[in-house]
């Protein structure tokens, strides 16, 4: 049993600790959008708007769109999503198999790890115009998203390929297994979690890169642009309303992915 403001909640039941968190979230939330008004009260400039002209921006946008294109926020929202999940595929695609060989490998991963090391500490958005003005507006956003989330996942596979227990992989070369049904029946399941761990860190630097990779984008560009285009107009309760956008769109998108976790762990047999 927990004590959370005067709540009693059973950490054993599954109900009660969804609503602890909810009740954690909340508090959360107020105290943070407590600061933030008195902050913006105290700064007196418009370049920090309090949370109600914000959301009065959210409102207008939502339901006329951006005044200066006429583009709808549902177009923008939905540019972006588009963006990020090509992006975040790509690093899927990409560094989950990679990292399972490179955990895998001594000799691959001690091979690889200078290149890595050197092109990890490179922020996404050094990337950006690179990626834009040679690649153009569709592949250079997406290749900037997938910088983002590339690394994370990559490190957090071979991390997790490390971690094994070489006494799993003993014990299954004993009985008989091939090199690749170790592989595919010992290594793969065990990484699951580490796996999991990447791909929530990943969304939350996508997420990040999203104004990096739509900075230099057109109109139809998505929310980056619209918080860009807002900024540069010095209409500061617009761009933050475009922050409040991406933060509820990353809030969603991990959210998606700890429920998969779950459900994943769960059927595994652990507990998360």
């Amino acid at each position: 049993m927990s004590l959370i403001v005067g709540l009693k909640f059973d950490e054993n039941n599954r109900y009660h600790r969804f609503a602890r968190t909810v009740v954690i979230s909340v508090i959360s939330l107020s105290i943070f959008i407590l600061v933030w008004w008195i902050v913006s009260l105290m700064a007196d400039t418009p370049a920090i708007p309090t949370p109600l002209q914000t959301l009065d921006a959210l409102i207008d946008v939502y339901q006329y769109g951006d005044r200066m294109t006429g583009i709808s926020l549902g177009t923008y929202v939905s540019s972006s999503m588009s963006t990020f999940l090509r992006g975040f595929l790509l690093a899927l695609a990409v560094a989950v198999p990679l990292g399972l060989i490179l955990g895998y490998s001594k000799t691959l991963r001690d091979l690889s790890n200078p290149v890595i090391e050197v092109l990890r500490p490179i922020a996404p958005i050094a990337w950006a115009p690179i990626f834009m003005l040679s690649l153009g507006y569709t592949l250079g956003p997406m290749l900037v998203v997938f910088v983002g989330i590339f690394f994370p996942l990559l490190t957090n596979v071979i991390f997790g390929v490390k971690k094994i227990d070489p006494n799993w992989i003993d014990a299954s070369k004993t009985l008989g297994a091939s090199q690749l049904q170790v592989f595919y029946k010992v290594m793969i399941p065990s990484a699951i979690p580490y796996v999991m761990n990447g791909i929530k860190v990943g969304l939350g630097v996508g997420w990040m890169c999203i104004v990096a990779a739509e900075l230099y984008a057109t109109p139809l560009g998505g929310i980056g642009f619209y918080l860009a285009e807002q900024a540069t107009a010095g209409y500061w309760p617009g761009a933050y309303a475009a922050l409040v956008v991406i933060g509820i769109l990353g809030l969603l998108t991990i959210g998606v992915a700890d429920y998969i976790h779950r459900v994943i762990s769960k059927r595994m047999g652990m507990d998360v």
